[in-house]
């Protein structure tokens, strides 16, 4: 087991953990596109699923799109079994699983589709408590979800941390009290903004294991 820095832990799971092929993206937002009417580029799609700047909504706004539909009709249009089996565990994770202290993980990602994916990778005991964010239990930036999780794995003090890829992990963290991990997997000019924690890193597996 991988000895922690910290004495508890918490996750995002997509563009953290785990990742899906990019011919899922574009087939799922080319079916949603076609729903409502509008045809998506490759780069839009992507930053709505990545969310490379934290601001979907707002892009999604600026392209006419209606948010509210956007979400009711994307949600529709994605399968579990689909998802779980087009999403791939990223390499530089598998430390995660060592990790000897209460791990929690805390997603936008609806429970739906979560567990499916946990299940097909096996690492659904990796987590101590999971909390798939709704409108009930708040979504990142807002603490309410981190601290619910750290509550159910009994790790509610401490020193902790929250990793994740998008500008809503660094403030659900900085806002529950936590210290802010950002693993960047696509790089800057991508992403097209810098997101800045007290920890930055290519891998996870550099922050685990330092």
């Amino acid at each position: 087991m991988t000895t922690a820095a910290y004495d508890r832990w918490a996750f995002d799971l997509d563009g953290t953990i785990v990742d899906v092929e990019p011919d899922y993206v574009h087939d799922l937002l080319g079916r949603v596109g076609d729903r409502l009417g509008y045809g998506f580029t490759e780069r839009q799609a992507e930053i709505l699923w990545h969310g490379f700047d934290g601001k979907r909504s707002g892009h999604l706004d600026v392209w006419g799109v209606d948010p509210e539909r956007f979400w009711t009709v994307f949600h529709d249009e994605e399968d579990p079994e689909a998802r779980a089996e087009a999403t791939f565990l990223h390499e530089d994770a598998a430390a995660v699983g060592d990790l000897d202290a209460p791990t929690v993980l805390v997603t936008h990602c609806q429970r739906y589709l979560t567990e499916p994916v946990l299940e097909a990778l096996d690492i659904g005991d990796w987590f101590d408590a999971v909390v798939c964010c709704t409108a009930e239990t708040g979504w990142k930036p807002d603490p309410r979800p981190v601290r619910s999780a750290l509550s159910a794995a009994g790790a509610r003090s401490g020193s902790g941390v929250l990793v994740g890829d998008s500008p809503q992990d660094v403030g659900a963290a900085w806002n529950a009290g936590l210290d802010a991990a950002h693993v960047e997997r696509h790089g800057h000019e991508r992403r097209g903004c810098c997101v800045v924690g007290d920890h930055r890193v290519d891998r996870l597996d550099e922050l685990l294991r330092a």
